[in-house]
């Protein structure tokens, strides 16, 4: 029965991780150069780090918003919206001048990292519960890859270019390849297999939840991230005086605004549920995404900040060329095909809590053997702790995210979202330490948190096998009635 329902799920499954590693290479299209736009555009070190915080900012909310667009509306549509409308801000970025033109793109670029939340929804879609993990993991392990990819061969690109502007070319052709394959995701697609329709949530806007702790739980956990969009507003214009003082002032009213907004929305969105008995069978624990929420941090966030810092660490440590140390830098996501993957097939046969935690151990340990590195290392044993730690650092994604489907099948884009978010407030977080420390006490100090993390996930409630297939298995039958 079941390979009935998901054939052609292969198929899907490529066309996604395509999509999204070509959302990843984009979005990460900067960190190559960027000793070269420091050079270029005489850049101090906080305007560096402050692009590099741009490059995460709006992907913190947007993940949360395109999540609610995907379970409304569709994977199909949104993706290839996504991937046709953020090609121009990576033209402008690459067509840049003046210091606030590289900014402001990379402040829209951040949301082509939204794109992550659309495919988890889909991929949990076409695959049954017993493979979703692997799925999942095959998804973002081969998707994310484009950051490696990205580190590897624009370096590469910009050289056959050739001349000043080799790296514009190179930024520029990422953008064109985004563009063509908005369009061709859109015809090579669909939903949901054939004869079952999209299970879409009864209200939009908010996630439903199952107890009013639960209601107060949501709106605590959306605060950071307009907390995180305050911060970066405080330097733009306290630090790097982009804008007056008044203009920031705004800027926090509109966010406070729009957080109190959201509160309004979680509230009415729930109000009338929560009045009414709730069936066990639609119960669920927000504790659940809360602890998932920071496992997501320390891992996809700490992943974020190290390839957006690690070339250049490693070029400055060891006194490396942009070529040699883009491609030393990448090790830490060149084997995500694998090590992701893994942390899902890993889940999918032993458990996704019991995963979960062994990884963040892993993470936790690795992170504090790199704050050690040096420039007395050898460089091959600094390159095989990176790996070591990435190993651990991409299985904990796909373990993570091989438990975002089982905990409420028909809000999966909107979990996915707000689990995707915090990966974003904790690249960002990490980023903004590392504007402010050295890279040891910026390596120590992700170390510390993912071992907090590790303490919290004893708490997570892992969902049995047959519970999964039975609620999907209900749900399916929902959609069909």
């Amino acid at each position: 029965m079941e390979k009935d329902i998901y054939q052609g799920n292969t198929r899907i499954l490529l066309f996604t991780t395509l999509a999204f590693f070509i959302t990843f290479m984009v979005w990460f299209n900067m960190a190559p150069f960027n000793s070269t736009l420091v050079e270029a555009f005489q850049l101090s070190k906080e305007q560096l780090a402050t692009l590099l915080v741009a490059n995460l900012a709006l992907a913190i909310p947007g993940r949360v918003v395109i999540g609610m667009l995907v379970d409304k509306f569709g994977a199909k549509k949104i993706y290839s919206i996504l991937l046709i409308t953020m090609s121009f801000p990576c033209f402008t970025f690459a067509l840049s001048t003046e210091y606030w033109q590289l900014l402001i793109s990379r402040l829209f670029l951040a949301l082509i990292g939204t794109g992550f939340v659309v495919g988890i929804r889909i991929v949990s879609e076409w695959y049954p519960p017993k493979q979703v993990g692997t799925a999942e993991g095959i998804y973002g392990g081969w998707g994310n890859f484009g950051s490696a990819a990205a580190a590897v061969a624009l370096p590469t690109l910009a050289l056959f270019f050739g001349g000043e502007d080799g790296w514009r070319y190179a930024i520029g052709l990422t953008g064109l390849i985004s563009l063509v394959y908005g369009f061709l995701y859109y015809l090579l697609v669909e939903d949901t297999p054939a004869g079952v329709s999209y299970n879409r949530p009864k209200k939009s806007g908010a996630m439903i939840v199952s107890s009013y702790q639960d209601l107060i739980w949501q709106m605590v956990m959306t605060f950071p991230m307009y907390a995180i969009l305050g911060f970066l507003n405080w330097r733009m214009y306290a630090e790097l005086h982009f804008y007056s003082q008044w203009i920031g002032i705004l800027i926090y009213l509109v966010l406070t605004c729009l957080y109190l907004y959201q509160i309004s929305v979680i509230w009415n969105v729930n109000k009338e549920h929560l009045r009414k008995p709730i069936p066990e069978a639609e119960k669920y624990s927000f504790k659940q995404v809360a602890i998932l929420d920071f496992a997501y941090f320390v891992t996809f966030g700490s992943e974020l900040a190290v390839i957006s810092m690690l070339p250049q660490f490693f070029g400055e440590t060891f006194q490396l060329g942009l070529k040699e140390a883009g491609l030393i830098g990448s090790s830490f996501a060149i084997f995500n095909f694998v090590f992701r993957p893994g942390g899902g097939w890993l889940s999918d046969k032993f458990g996704r809590k019991k995963i979960l935690i062994w990884v963040l151990a892993g993470v936790a340990v690795g992170f504090l053997a790199m704050s050690q590195i040096n420039s007395s290392w050898p460089v091959w044993l600094a390159v095989a702790v990176t790996i070591s730690c990435a190993a651990f650092v991409n299985a904990g994604c796909g373990a993570v995210f091989a438990m975002v489907p089982s905990v409420k099948k028909n809000m999966t884009g909107q979990i996915s979202g707000m689990v995707g978010a915090y990966g974003n407030i904790g690249g960002t977080i990490f980023l903004t330490v590392f504007s402010f420390v050295s890279p040891s006490a910026f390596f120590a100090t992700i170390g510390i948190a993912t071992l907090v993390c590790f303490i919290c996930s004893f708490f997570l409630k892992n969902p049995s096998e047959e519970a999964i297939i039975q609620v999907t298995v209900k749900e399916k039958m929902v959609m069909d009635m």
